[in-house]
């Protein structure tokens, strides 16, 4: 039986489908901060995009294509949920970058404070303090 190592801290990767990937590579840039960890490519398309966001995780992405292993998700579809320590200062990042607002700043009563907006694309995006239960 062969050993599987771990080589980072993040297990679980949220993966997307857009139909112009380079066009939401950079829009998450701007938006978010997310940063290019690695971009590749074939005949235009994005056959897989991995970004970070320091301290909080990363996405994978591509390009709406049908030889890819999640390509019976329609593109632009999803909703994720980041872990940000100033919700405020993003919210206003993400506006000011275009990002639709579905649900301004918000302080819920389970101690978490944040907002929900959308990619142009259509991807809910969700950023709180809220980090989950112990």
């Amino acid at each position: 039986m062969s050993e599987t190592r771990i080589t980072t801290t993040q297990t679980v990767w949220p993966a997307l489908r857009y139909r112009d990937a380079h066009a939401a590579i950079d829009f998450l840039g701007r938006a978010f901060g997310f940063e290019k960890i690695a971009v590749y490519e074939d005949d235009g398309l994005v056959m897989h995009a991995q970004l970070a966001l320091p301290a909080s995780g990363g996405i994978m992405l591509g390009s709406d294509r049908d030889d890819s292993a999640i390509s019976a998700l329609p593109a632009g579809t999803g909703s994720v949920y980041v872990v940000v320590p100033d919700p405020d200062a993003l919210y206003e990042r993400a506006r000011a970058a275009g990002a639709t607002i579905v649900r301004g700043l918000v302080d819920e009563d389970y101690g978490s404070r944040g907002f929900t907006c959308t990619d142009p694309e259509g991807v809910l995006w969700s950023f709180g303090t809220y980090g989950g239960e112990a």
